[in-house]
């Protein structure tokens, strides 16, 4: 069987997500955000075009580093004002019948227990199409939000979301047994007390008695999204992501970072194929070069550069230096670029040349523009060769951005066999992404141990490292905690 691509819409619950500048286009419509309408509309408009999910960021702070204060974020209206992603799906979920939803939310900064319940009861009201993308929050104003005086370091976030993947685990996996609601109108028995356990967890980071306040939701571990290059980041990807979000400058860069996860998965007791990859592409279509190139020109016109420097975290106000000078000379002056810029440009690049490249439409490896056949022959490349499964779509404009895809580019998809021409009935979102009968967590994945009620309390750093047998050889034995 050929390959068929997975599709994510890219959205963010505000104005100016990732394409900074576009909003004044008139035909945007993202001063909209505010309004039911726009989500129900753009969950209609995804599920006539039988899009896998709607993909929600967050952040939980401001971009105030560039020019030490928020002022240019809050002109550009970049990603603020902004609103909660949670509360959209209801409305989404509620003018769809197949359409997913993933949802952003942070690990360092909230409690699991409350997270726990928001979640299963997105996914019961959804009927099992809602995901998360697990993240730790890197701005330092998402700190200070949350009464730190500075972000939390990287790889202590890591630390700490393990624990509060441990905690969820119990509560979703191991407090309710599958069969805990009878719903006996006879006997009164709605749930039967000896099939719901507390968790009774007590770590590092947390203390959650529970039991969980949900009974079993169709996936009862929504589909856990991430994305993550570093080590520590990785690391906990192998551990528990089933859907990760990757990159690469190159078709050799993409095909090694798979080859590192998988590698990396399967070290952690799970299978090769426990993962899909998913990168985030720029797709603009149009029904003839002519209107490729207008598209082209009219956001290239817009796209602002401040707003970028803003998201990038820029220390330094670029646009305050001459034009004319080179990267290089304010590299070698000790004007301190962020690692995100640094990374971005060369030392013979001048100034403007820099800022006309962060004033751009993201044109790397998963960037395409042309008519439809153009852009199917590229996409077919992104999945055989380079070896990815899907694409999260960036938005240039809201909603001719999808619209164009729905409308031309998956007809093409669809006549070569890339493409489903239709959702499965009932399925989950878990299911849409690994095949009809697989809803919750394989059994190697980590978070299954807890289906083991022998295990709740077991100290998770001696269960993280362990492959399937660890768990099997523990509930033999009859302890708490593997030997």
């Amino acid at each position: 069987m050929r390959k068929l691509l997975h599709v994510n819409l890219f959205e963010m619950n505000c104005v100016s997500h990732i394409m900074h500048g576009m909003w004044v286009h008139p035909d945007n419509n993202r001063h909209r955000f505010n309004d039911l309408d726009f989500w129900t509309e753009t969950a209609q408009i995804a599920e006539h075009g039988t899009l896998d999910a709607v993909f929600l960021a967050d952040v939980i702070g401001t971009y105030d580093r560039f020019r030490d204060g928020p002022e240019t974020a809050l002109r550009e209206a970049m990603q603020i004002p902004s609103n909660d992603p949670l509360l959209v799906i209801p409305a989404m979920a509620a003018v769809t019948c197949h359409l997913g939803f993933g949802a952003t939310f942070s690990t360092t900064y909230e409690p699991p227990f409350a997270f726990a319940r928001r979640m299963s009861t997105l996914d019961h009201l959804t009927k099992g199409r809602v995901g998360w993308n697990i993240v730790t929050s890197y701005l330092p104003n998402a700190a200070r939000n949350f009464g730190h005086p500075d972000e939390v370091p990287h790889d202590h976030r890591y630390e700490i979301a393990d624990e509060y993947l441990d905690v969820l685990y119990k509560l979703w996996e191991g407090s309710w047994d599958d069969d805990a609601v009878v719903q006996d109108r006879e006997r009164r028995i709605y749930t039967d007390p000896s099939k719901v356990r507390y968790i009774d967890h007590v770590g590092e980071h947390y203390q959650v008695a529970g039991p969980h306040l949900c009974q079993p939701s169709p996936q009862r571990t929504p589909l856990l999204f991430q994305a993550s290059g570093s080590p520590a980041g990785l690391e906990f990807a192998a551990r528990h992501a089933e859907v990760l979000f990757i990159g690469g400058h190159t078709q050799d860069d993409v095909r090694r970072n798979i080859a590192r996860v998988r590698e990396r998965v399967v070290a952690h007791g799970r299978k090769p194929d426990a993962v899909r990859f998913l990168v985030m592409a720029g797709i603009i279509v149009g029904r003839t070069d002519v209107e490729v190139a207008t598209k082209l020109e009219s956001y290239r016109r817009l796209v602002s550069a401040e707003g970028a420097l803003a998201h990038s975290l820029a220390a330094v106000d670029l646009p305050s230096f001459p034009h004319h000078l080179l990267i290089g000379t304010l590299i070698d002056q000790g004007v301190p670029l962020a690692d995100t810029l640094l990374r971005r440009f060369r030392r013979e690049q001048t100034v403007g040349e820099a800022l006309a490249q962060m004033a751009s439409l993201h044109e790397d490896r998963f960037f395409v523009a042309g008519t439809p056949d153009v852009i199917a022959d590229r996409i077919e490349i992104w999945l055989d060769q380079d070896g990815i499964d899907g694409i999260n779509l960036r938005q240039y404009l809201s909603f001719e951005t999808m619209r164009d895809f729905v409308e031309l580019v998956v007809p093409e998809l669809r006549r070569r066999g890339r493409y489903r021409t239709s959702y499965t009935d009932g399925e989950t979102l878990r299911e849409r992404m690994f095949g009809t009968g697989q809803p919750r967590l394989p059994a190697e994945h980590f978070g299954a141990r807890y289906r083991d009620p022998g295990l709740l309390q077991a100290p998770a750093d001696r269960l993280r490292f362990a492959g399937p047998a660890t768990a099997d050889r523990a509930k033999q034995l009859g302890t708490s905690s593997p030997p």
